[in-house]
């Protein structure tokens, strides 16, 4: 019997809710976090069996503990809430965006993940997915690559958002190794959900970025930890 516990943070659209799905349908009991009550309920009715709501704001301190006060044990945190308010390069950025986004994509991983860090104590094999982005590899960023303009610059808050959760990621895994943990990132490609809508045309499909992070959410215990990996399992460079 599968009696492992999931958190999905921002799962009530895009790629968490196919996140929740997946995890649901491997027989996990998974929470749906979101911020909205009635988006929520929308999406754990949308997955069904195994789903269950957690009302959950990563930017609002009181709610995060109330959420994790209804949290005894937890196998799995999924940290896929994110925000990305323009593509202005730095130069045009107001610092006030930089604030609202990392608020979002950064302090909001760090509180959340810290709050329901006793519950993933309790598990055996605790796991943490920090869903990223590949415009965050800072070599990808400044040496020629296919799939980005070297130097653009262009949407700094998020990408270097995603950069500093990236470190996080790694200052997790060293930190959390000796207890069991694997804490990776994941690099979800460009894909069509209200984040970035523009992939739309591309055919990004959300559903396939969520396997992804299943892969990192049931990691082995000889799994990796500490890694950046894209949806398909390869390697990203930091």
């Amino acid at each position: 019997m599968n009696d492992r516990i999931a958190l999905v943070t921002g799962a009530n659209k895009g790629i968490g809710k196919h996140i929740a799905r997946l995890l649901a349908a491997e027989g996990l009991t998974v929470y749906v976090g979101a911020r909205d009550l009635r988006r929520g309920q929308r999406a754990v009715e949308e997955i069904g069996a195994g789903a269950r709501l957690l009302v959950l704001d990563v930017t609002d301190p009181d709610g995060i503990a109330r959420a994790a006060a209804q949290v005894e044990r937890l196998d799995v945190l999924v940290n896929n809430a994110g925000i990305s308010p323009s593509l202005a390069s730095p130069a045009v950025t107001l610092v006030e965006e930089y604030r609202r986004t990392y608020e979002t994509n950064v302090l909001g991983v760090v509180a959340v993940t810290n709050a329901f860090l006793p519950a993933l104590g309790r598990s055996p094999h605790p796991r943490i997915v920090n869903v990223s982005s590949g415009t965050a590899s800072l070599t990808w960023s400044t040496n020629p690559n296919p799939q980005f303009t070297p130097g653009s610059g262009g949407a700094a808050a998020y990408r270097s958002s995603k950069a500093a959760l990236n470190a996080l990621t790694v200052f997790y895994a060293q930190t959390l190794a000796e207890d069991g943990f694997k804490v990776n990132s994941l690099a979800p490609g460009l894909r069509a959900t209200d984040l970035n809508p523009r992939a739309a045309a591309a055919g990004g499909d959300p559903a396939e970025a969520a396997q992804g992070a299943l892969r990192l959410a049931l990691l082995p215990d000889d799994g990796p930890t500490g890694g950046f990996f894209s949806w398909d399992g390869t390697p990203v460079p930091w």
